[in-house]
């Protein structure tokens, strides 16, 4: 009696984490808020990536430069192309993990999150947050 009372807890035990939802897919091409880039999430390895695919603006001759970037070696490469999120890692309802503004050149910690076809960033530095929501493109 005392082992079907052990087999049940356990299995009453495992029922939770067995039904503990996965966060939504990441994967794919986010307009962002302010309408001025395409953002492409995509797998690296075991983690996930964000890498700005395409400028939305117009651009300077030679395009848009990193010039805001905290290292000064690293100014002159082009924003188009440039890896925004790095190592992301699964969450209980989402993602976290660094990410880089390449618009003020702040690294931040991002925490993602998908319904449907938008998906919000949250993205904080020390106690200070802002959050924007990207709408998923074809």
């Amino acid at each position: 009696m005392y082992l079907r009372i052990g087999f049940a807890l356990a299995a009453f035990i495992a029922v939770p984490s067995m039904a503990a939802a996965s966060p939504a897919a990441v994967s794919g091409r986010w307009k962002t808020d302010d309408g001025k880039a395409i953002i492409a999430m995509m797998p690296c390895g075991t983690k996930m990536c964000g890498r700005v695919e395409r400028l939305l603006i117009k651009q300077p001759a030679g395009g848009q430069l990193d010039e805001r970037n905290p290292d000064k070696a690293k100014r002159g490469r082009q924003v188009a192309g440039l890896q925004i999120y790095w190592d992301l890692v699964p969450t209980d309802d989402g993602w976290k993990g660094p990410g880089y503004s390449p618009e003020d050149g702040r690294y931040y910690t991002a925490h993602i999150r998908v319904k449907g076809n938008k998906l919000t960033v949250k993205g904080c530095v020390a106690v200070f947050c802002k959050t924007v929501t990207w709408t998923r493109i074809a």
